[in-house]
């Protein structure tokens, strides 16, 4: 059974760079689209980033378009989001899940989830 877990988040000041990590146990993840989550304190979460099992990006969240990019290295079974010139409107708990193959917007389509780092971004 695919599990994820999350890591990399901090405290980091305005500007500062950030690489979230989402390492896949007990199951390859060449088969899946890895997207990344985050919600903040009083809002839904909305995914911002995602990578198809074959390499496709799709980005969601126009703020982070030129700040943040996603990877993945299906050898160590992990995806990245390296996440450049932070924002304090950036700060939230990040959060990775999978679906089958394809992205989607359709948060309902991904499982499992991982448990969440927190990002905060704060001078």
């Amino acid at each position: 059974q695919l599990q994820l877990v999350e890591s990399g988040g901090g405290l980091v000041q305005p500007g500062g760079s950030l690489r979230l990590s989402c390492a896949a146990s007990g199951f390859p993840l060449k088969t899946y689209a890895i997207g990344w989550f985050r919600q903040a304190p009083g809002k839904e979460r909305e995914e911002v980033l995602c990578i198809s099992s074959s390499g496709g990006i799709t980005n969601y969240v126009d703020s982070v378009e030129g700040r943040f990019t996603i990877s993945r290295d299906n050898a160590k079974n992990t995806v990245y989001l390296q996440m450049n010139s932070l924002k304090p409107e950036d700060t939230a708990v990040y959060y990775c899940a999978a679906t089958e193959w394809l992205c989607t917007a359709i948060v309902s389509q991904f499982g499992p989830w991982g448990q969440g780092t927190q990002v905060t971004v704060s001078s």
